[in-house]
């Protein structure tokens, strides 16, 4: 039932998004199109809610629930971005909106948009795992199978940490033709 939940929930992210980007620019109502931008977030909390109530029920802390609590956490950490760069290209293709300017391929610019999306990561990393142990704590039989998923997550964080921070050690400037739209 919980995957279904989460099956259900990531398709209404996508379905939600999609619906509030084309009501705001293909029919020209960016009230109602906030609106249901507005209630992409509430997708997380039935999500959540869903995996309480799971554990509440007396199923045992497992794999769906840690990826319930993932789902969630890359939400938060990365969801604002998501949201404003798919409005960015909604307005561009649907609104008549310049083009997105491209990110810079090396330089500060870009070991600072690295860094910031590693601390995004972090953030993501942070409410999960804290969701996950959230949730085998709920359960009362511990949470060694909930947390499990966070091994791997952690070993990823690290990797993305290198990546991420070895930018800044970059000198190079990019040249006047990387600043320019796309």
């Amino acid at each position: 039932m919980l995957i279904a939940v989460i099956a259900a929930c990531e398709i209404g992210f996508w379905v939600l998004l999609a619906a509030g980007l084309v009501t705001r620019y293909l029919l020209r109502q960016p009230k109602a199109g906030l609106v249901l931008l507005a209630g992409v977030p509430l997708v997380d909390v039935v999500m959540l809610v869903a995996s309480v109530l799971d554990i509440q029920r007396g199923a045992e802390p497992s794999f769906k629930h840690s990826l319930a609590a993932i789902f969630i956490g890359v939400s938060v950490g990365f969801g604002h971005q998501t949201l404003k760069w798919a409005d960015q290209w909604a307005a561009h293709f649907m609104g008549g909106a310049p083009r997105p300017v491209k990110p810079p391929k090396k330089g500060p610019e870009r070991a600072r948009r690295e860094r910031a999306g590693w601390f995004r990561h972090l953030l993501a990393y942070g409410v999960g795992v804290g969701i996950m142990i959230g949730l085998g704590l709920l359960s009362g039989r511990g949470y060694d199978a909930v947390l499990a998923p966070a091994g791997t997550w952690t070993l990823v964080l690290a990797i993305d940490a290198v990546i991420s921070f070895s930018y800044s050690f970059d000198r190079s400037t990019p040249t006047p033709r990387e600043k320019e739209p796309v």
